[in-house]
């Protein structure tokens, strides 16, 4: 069975045929999901989801470029989702600075904040980091997120700077961008970290692996992402999944047949 730890269900891509795509996922072996939030509205959207199917577990939180909406009574709502039962992690919050909006000092507070937030609730973050390397990992020493624990989400920094993850004992998410011909560097540090630390995701609807780039992205791509890890690292498919599923399961706290722990 494979284990989908980052997806994003609630998106308007997948408006048309979202019931239909999601009840199909167990029969093509994705037995957990974990959708994740990045907005106040995709927050609401994921509970939802969770209410709704029996395998789809939720990450709340707000991604840095929609900060700009939050204020005190909208973490203070946040932090009273993080009680409900099937929460499982806080995200996903970090840093982008590939794009100009809202500015990194407004990207920086409420990513301290979120941090600070996952500590005070004892739940995992996921972390979205693109070009903010060094200011994603100071905030991060800076507020102890050793000791919330969590995932990189779609990793795509160096083995260099995942060394430095993995000194905090976190988690790397490695999707579909692994597959590209050019994902060299990913490769490298997909072959360097330890299976135990890896977890399958897609970020559905985006970063369809090959042969399906360019398309709308799902979870029914993940045997693409896991072949290609099994590549990367001389390891069986199989093999492959078990880890990842496994990986899963421990940090989110998520027990076999998706029951709590």
């Amino acid at each position: 069975m494979i284990f989908e730890s980052h997806a994003h269900y609630d998106d308007e891509a997948f408006a048309g045929d979202r019931d239909e795509l999601l009840r199909s996922l167990p029969e093509n072996g994705i037995d957990t999901v974990i959708n994740v939030g990045a907005s106040l509205e995709s927050c609401r959207d994921t509970i939802a989801l969770m209410e709704r199917y029996s395998f789809v577990y939720g990450a709340i939180g707000v991604h840095p470029g929609s900060t700009g909406e939050l204020d005190e009574q909208s973490l203070l709502w946040l932090r009273e989702q993080c009680s409900l039962p099937k929460v499982v992690a806080v995200g996903e919050i970090g840093l982008d600075y590939h794009w100009p909006e809202p500015e990194p000092s407004v990207q920086k507070r409420w990513f301290e904040r979120q941090l600070i937030l996952a500590g005070e609730v004892n739940l995992p973050v996921v972390i979205h980091s693109r070009d903010a390397a060094k200011d994603t990992l100071d905030i991060m020493r800076g507020l102890h997120a050793e000791q919330m624990g969590g995932v990189v989400h779609c990793f795509s920094y160096t083995k260099e700077m995942a060394r430095e993850y993995l000194d905090m004992d976190y988690y790397f998410g490695i999707g579909g961008v692994i597959t590209f011909k050019n994902a060299k560097k990913l490769k490298e540090a997909a072959a360097y970290i330890p299976m135990d630390k890896i977890l399958l995701e897609t970020d559905s609807p985006y970063l369809s692996p090959e042969p399906n780039r360019g398309q709308r992205n799902s979870s029914l791509n993940l045997p693409y992402v896991a072949r290609e890890i099994a590549a990367v690292k001389g390891m069986d498919y199989e093999e492959v999944l078990a880890a990842t599923h496994q990986n899963a399961e421990r940090l989110f706290r998520i027990g076999g047949q998706g029951g709590m722990l």
